[in-house]
C-alpha cells in the first residue's frame, strides 16, 4: 500500500511540476519548493522513527564548537558511558567473579583511558597538505584552533 501511495505522489509531483514550469517557474525554484515541502512533511516522521538523524545533527553541531580529536575521543567513550549508565539505572548487572563482567569492566576502563589519553595528551601537530595554509581551504581556521592559538592570530 505504501508503494502505491509513493507512486501516486510521484505522479502528482510530475503533474504539478509540469504545470508550474509551463507557467514560468524556474526549475531551481521548483526544486527548492519541493525540498521545503518534503522537509516539512517528513520531519515529524524523522523525529519519531529516525532518531539517529537528530543524533547526527547534535554530533556535528558539537563538532563545530570543538576539535575533531575531542569529538572522536568522546565517540569512542560511548560504549563505556552506556555501560556505566546501564549499571546506575539497574539495567545491567555486573558480577565481578564472572568472566563476561570482567571483560565489560576491562573494556570500559580501556575505553575511558584511551579517551583521556586522546583528550589530554598533546602530541606533535601533523601538517596535512590540505591544512598547511594558514586559513585552511575555505578561509575559516577558527574551528581547528585552540583559544591560545586564536589569541596569537589576533596579535
Amino acid at each position: 500500500m505504501a508503494i502505491v501511495f509513493i507512486q501516486f505522489l510521484y505522479a502528482l509531483m510530475s503533474i504539478v511540476g509540469k504545470i508550474a514550469l509551463n507557467q514560468g517557474m524556474s526549475p531551481h525554484v521548483l526544486v527548492a519548493y519541493r525540498m521545503a515541502v518534503a522537509a516539512a512533511l517528513l520531519t515529524p516522521f524523522a523525529l519519531v522513527l529516525e532518531r539517529h538523524v537528530v543524533e547526527q545533527n547534535l554530533y556535528y553541531s558539537g563538532m563545530k564548537l570543538t576539535t575533531a580529536t575531542f569529538t572522536s575521543a568522546l565517540w569512542n567513550a560511548l560504549p563505556a558511558m552506556t555501560l556505566i549508565l546501564a549499571c546506575i539505572f539497574k539495567l545491567e548487572k555486573v558480577h565481578i567473579k564472572r568472566r563476561h563482567s570482567q571483560a565489560k569492566l576491562v573494556g570500559t576502563m580501556v575505553a575511558i583511558g584511551g579517551t583521556m589519553i586522546m583528550i589530554f595528551i598533546k602530541g606533535n601537530v601533523i601538517q596535512f597538505p590540505w591544512t598547511s595554509k594558514p586559513w585552511g581551504i575555505i578561509g575559516q581556521s577558527h574551528a581547528m584552533k585552540t583559544p591560545k592559538q586564536e589569541e596569537d592570530i589576533a596579535k
